[in-house]
């Protein structure tokens, strides 16, 4: 350590970056870095995981093409970054193949290159498909001070934290690409406990920001000392370079207490992801706004103020469409959720459209009776209209569907399926009540009845929900224990549940996984969503 040494800041880069635009992310990295040397002064700066492509590129990665920008990408950035030392995180290839690397720039150089450890491959973590893993630590010398480089999953490991403290490392920082579920901030601090008792020097967590298609990553960046105390928290869903501050002696550093954000509570973390996820697949893929159906029921409504807390009420366009089947109340529900967020509505009633299919129809309809063919007919005429809507304004259909019609295909391919994007895809009934109740305590925009009301399609005289589908209560602890714990049908039998319920609705989730592949991919807040996370195939003769 050099003798005038005294104070060390790290700037944690919670940034939202764009995958594959590697240009515009090292634009970002160049504006970042400077910010973090002239505002706030500091020694060193830490970006997110695979900072450079955005994470997760995915099979970019085999494109030789796109690995081929990123080398002279990095030779701009040793040339621009100058008078501090970043921390980049970027795909690099070696004589053994790809890998997953931190990059430690400073003085117009690449100072050291450090190797992921630990590939992920399992949930929606496909790092073995890509990289070849490293093996040795990542050190390099910033002020005096050995830092050690770790990324993301190498923390979660007993390994590469103890190896680059026993190679002299006296600070280490972990590049991370975290996404979201909830709870998943005291999951972080556990494990940062767990490794700073194993190797006892603080580390630096530094988490992406950001929603890519079905991910979300909430940021959340930490700093945990030597002794396991949380020292700084950055604050979730906030973009943002958050400094801090390390003293230094020759036993050591010891991190400056800083500002700690709380955590969101349940509700509250899970609407934010929903927000951020709208919000950043709208932007990042150049829409100019969403459309979507307003039903006047629960589902609608929630996603209505999720989009306009997401993209603003001049950006979002709500469509009544009435049927025969549509009782009057939820007309008036709808209008008043619509006139409560500030958003522009149309109504559309489909009885022409409906009765034009079924008179085009007759003469194979005929004789037979009235069923589920003519209730998928009145979703499928909302979902021509949205999607014409769409392509006329260019505004893409915000589906409304919650993960429990998801689960047992209580829903209409091409009609109620029908759009771009899916923001409650992974939230269950009971909880799209929860979350509309939190979004009400903020500001009322969803009248109480349509909390009260059976939840209904409307597509019969007098339909409920409840008459085809087990009460919600006990579809969703079902769907719980057996998509997202894995739970057996005997295993949710053995805890209590009714058997020929169980037994229905695991049938109803097998044999809709046709539909689910189909579906518009949506934000993922549990640990097992539909889609990355859960992949099972279609055809198959697995029944339990």
């Amino acid at each position: 350590m050099t003798a005038l040494a005294t104070a060390f800041r790290v700037v944690m880069a919670q940034r939202n970056f764009l995958v594959g635009d590697i240009a515009g992310n090292a634009e970002k990295i160049t504006a970042a870095a400077a910010e973090a040397r002239d505002r706030l002064q500091a020694d060193l700066i830490v970006f997110p995981e695979l900072t450079l492509t955005g994470y997760p590129p995915e099979d970019l990665l085999l494109r030789p093409g796109f690995i081929g920008q990123v080398e002279p990408a990095l030779k701009r950035l040793c040339q621009e970054l100058q008078g501090i030392t970043a921390v980049v995180g970027c795909p690099l290839m070696t004589p053994e193949g790809l890998r997953n690397a931190a990059v430690v720039l400073g003085d117009g150089a690449v100072q050291a290159t450090y190797y992921k450890q630990w590939l992920p491959n399992y949930s929606v973590f496909d790092e073995k498909r890509y990289f070849v893993a490293g093996t040795e630590p990542g050190l390099a010398t910033i002020k005096g001070v050995r830092v050690g480089v770790t990324i993301c999953e190498d923390v979660w490991q007993a390994g590469p934290v103890a190896q680059a403290a026993k190679a002299g490392a006296r600070l280490l920082v972990n590049l991370n690409a975290s996404p979201y579920h909830a709870g998943k901030g005291d999951q972080r601090l556990k494990m940062l406990r767990q490794r700073v008792g194993e190797s006892r020097i603080p580390i630096v967590y530094v988490n992406l920001l950001g929603g890519q298609d079905e991910l979300v990553f909430d940021g959340g960046s930490l700093v945990v000392s030597a002794d396991g105390a949380l020292i700084q928290q950055a604050p979730f869903f906030v973009d943002g370079l958050y400094p801090v501050d390390f003293k230094l002696s020759e036993t050591g550093l010891t991190p400056v207490q800083g500002p700690i954000a709380e955590e969101p509570d349940l509700e509250q973390g899970i609407y934010q992801a929903l927000v951020l996820g709208v919000r950043d697949y709208v932007e990042k893929n150049g829409f100019p706004g969403v459309v979507l159906g307003l039903s006047g029921g629960i589902d609608s409504a929630l996603t209505l103020a999720i989009a306009v807390d997401a993209l603003g009420a001049e950006r979002v366009e709500a469509v009544l469409m009435p049927s025969r089947y549509t009782a009057d109340m939820s007309n008036t529900d709808a209008v008043v959720e619509a006139q409560a967020l500030g958003v522009k509505y149309y109504s559309l009633p489909i009885e022409p459209a409906f009765q034009s299919f079924l008179a085009i129809l007759q003469p194979v309809f005929a004789g037979l009776p009235a069923g589920i063919a003519e209730e998928n007919i009145q979703a499928r005429c909302r979902g021509v209209l949205l999607m014409a809507i769409s392509n006329k304004t260019g505004k893409m259909v915000l589906t409304t569907g919650n993960k429990s019609e998801t689960a047992v295909g209580y829903s209409t391919l091409y009609g109620d399926m029908a759009g771009g994007f899916a923001p409650i895809k992974d939230v269950l009934k009971t909880m799209v009540y929860r979350l509309a109740a939190w979004r009400n305590r903020q500001s009322l925009v969803i009248p109480q009845r349509v909390f009260d009301r059976p939840p209904s399609a409307e597509l019969r005289p007098d339909q409920t929900d409840q008459d085809s589908l087990p009460p919600y209560d006990v579809l969703d602890a079902i769907l719980h224990g057996y998509v997202e714990e894995d739970r057996s049908v005997e295993e949710l039998i053995a805890a209590g549940f009714e058997r020929a319920t169980v037994e229905r609705v695991a049938r109803l989730v097998i044999v809709n996984e046709y539909k689910r592949r189909q579906a518009a991919p949506g934000v993922r807040i549990t640990p097992r969503a539909f889609g990355r996370d859960r992949r099972y195939p279609i055809t198959s003769g697995f029944r339990r």
